[in-house]
């Protein structure tokens, strides 16, 4: 019966395979995640001013 595949099982990550997760990190998910919760923020933001009014002060 073979042994379950646990984090200690696998292959090490070569240099190569890192540099890409980090730039596939840096420059594709981070960016795309950052804009998505700024403009979900907005977003959230304008319907509730449509819903309530514009702040008053």
């Amino acid at each position: 019966m073979p042994k379950a595949n646990n984090l200690g099982d696998h292959a090490p990550v070569s240099r190569r395979e890192e540099r890409y997760a980090f730039f596939a990190l840096a420059f594709c998910a981070a960016p795309i995640a950052t804009v998505l919760i700024v403009g979900s923020y907005g977003f959230a933001v304008w319907i509730s001013q449509i819903l309530s009014g514009p702040p008053s002060y």
